[in-house]
Parts: C-alpha cells; structure tokens; sequence
C-alpha cells in the first residue's frame, strides 16, 4: 500500500489543533509524526486527535518544552522512546510500520544563538545529539530492516537550504560544524534525503520561516530543517515529496497562528 507520511514541527500540539484538523482535511495525511508539542503525556490532546481518524497515537512530552507524537491510521508496532544524547529530553519516538519498515520521529535542539560550544553549552548539546544519532545509526548498519527518520533536524545543510549561504554560515542551522557532523549521519546509512531526491540540489528549498518575516512570502528568507530521509532499500519505494508551503499563513481560530514550519510530507509504498 502506499502511505503518505508527514511530518510537522506543530510548536503546541493543545494551541494548533484547528491547524492539525486543516492539514489532515487537505491532504489526509496517514501517518502524521510531530515535534515540539510542548505539553506533558497528562495534557495531551489524546481525544481531539483520536477524532481525525487517527486511532494509534503514540506520544512523549514534557511541560512547556520538546515532545513528539506520532499519528496513524494503521497499526503500530514495537513503539519506544530513545533518550539521545544522554538526555532526559522527550526528542525521540519511534515505531514498526506494516510490512517491518522503522518509523524514527526525531527533534533535534535548536543549539541557542551562538555557534561555540564553550561559549553556548545549548550548541554543544546539538552537535552530541546528531553525533548520537549517528552512533545509534551505525550500531544498525548490518541489518536489512528498512528505516525512515524525520522531524525537525533544526539543520539546513546544503547552500539552496537557506536563503544566503554566505550571510547564515556563521548562524546556528547553518554552521559548518552542524552541516558536517549531519552530512555524517546521512553517511552512516547512505540515507536518502527524500527532499533532494525530487528536487535538483541547486534549487531553494525551505520549509521554516522566521516569525521575524512581517511578509514571509515576499522576503522568502527561509531554510529547510524539517527533513524525511529513508534507507537505500527504500529509495525505490518513494512516489511523491511535498512541501506544504501554504500552511505558514494558517490562522484559524482566535489565538491560533502558525507555526513557524510547514507540513513536510511523502507518499511511500510500503
């Protein structure tokens, strides 16, 4: 069967529910995974979601900070949580798929403002944390299981991944050591990063904008962190990548803006 599985840095899962209910109206989405639903397990919106036809959820939160979900209208087996980077933070969930595929929904820190570990310890956590994620990688390298991670990766790695490479090299997503030590995670597997792999590496790509942007379409000063990637016995599989652009203008219900990423989704078949 072929699944459409999307991924979504919501930024409050309890705050963005009409949104939620607006993505799965326009583009009904099997699998839905979110990052930063910023409530504990006690308070999550189990019911609500439930609601929009996702029977199997599966979620890990804290208050106020992290968390990550995942949606689906099809079974799911084997759920767990990873604590990466000896960290407490709830920034890992993952689950078997029909069919034996691994479903890896990963939220990777934003690394604070400085890019010096010394200087900005918040930096420093991120380049463990995708160290980590690395070494975990590689534990599975003998294995045929096939594998899909995603999330917000909170790193734009390539030049057309920002809007200046040159003026963001020294800017926390962009740095040099952020982009390397994720170019390495992608070697670990030989991922495929299923966004470059329907769009030409020297096309702009964004799936983040600032809040900053008072008009966001004009200026289009965005980067992409929000990533899908598969493993190579999955590459075959991939029908369809979309970005869901539209959905940084949602503002439905009073109190209720956007987040400040967008839907990234893709049809698989599995």
């Amino acid at each position: 069967m072929t699944l459409r599985i999307a991924t979504w840095n919501i930024n409050s899962v309890r705050l963005r529910i009409p949104l939620i209910k607006k993505l799965v109206d326009e583009t009904a989405p099997d699998i839905l995974c979110l990052q930063e639903t910023k409530t504990e397990d006690i308070t999550f919106p189990l019911e609500a979601l439930k609601a929009f036809e996702f029977p199997h959820i599966f979620f890990a939160g804290q208050k106020s900070y992290n968390g990550v979900a995942i949606l689906s209208k099809i079974p799911l087996k084997n759920m767990s949580c990873m604590a990466v980077a000896e960290a407490p933070d709830k920034r890992h969930i993952s689950a078997t798929l029909p069919g034996g595929a691994e479903l890896h929904n990963f939220y990777v820190p934003a690394g604070g403002d400085i890019p010096d570990p010394e200087q900005n310890p918040a930096y420093g956590f991120k380049l463990r944390f995708v160290e980590d994620m690395t070494r975990w990688a590689l534990a599975g390298k003998n294995t045929k299981t096939p594998k899909i991670i995603l999330g917000d990766f909170n790193i734009a790695p390539g030049q057309h991944d920002v809007w200046s490479h040159k003026q963001l090299l020294n800017v926390v997503s962009h740095t040099p050591a952020e982009v390397e030590r994720l170019d390495a995670l992608k070697d670990s597997l030989g991922w495929c990063d299923v966004a470059r792999h329907f769009i030409k590496p020297d096309e702009k790509c964004y799936s983040w904008w600032s809040y900053r942007n008072r008009d966001w379409r004009k200026s289009d000063r965005g980067r992409r962190l929000d990533h899908i990637w598969v493993t190579p016995n999955l590459t075959t599989a991939l029908k369809a990548f979309h970005i869901h652009r539209d959905a940084r203008d949602w503002n439905i219900a009073d109190g209720c803006g956007p987040s400040d990423h967008v839907p990234v989704m893709i049809d698989i078949a599995l």
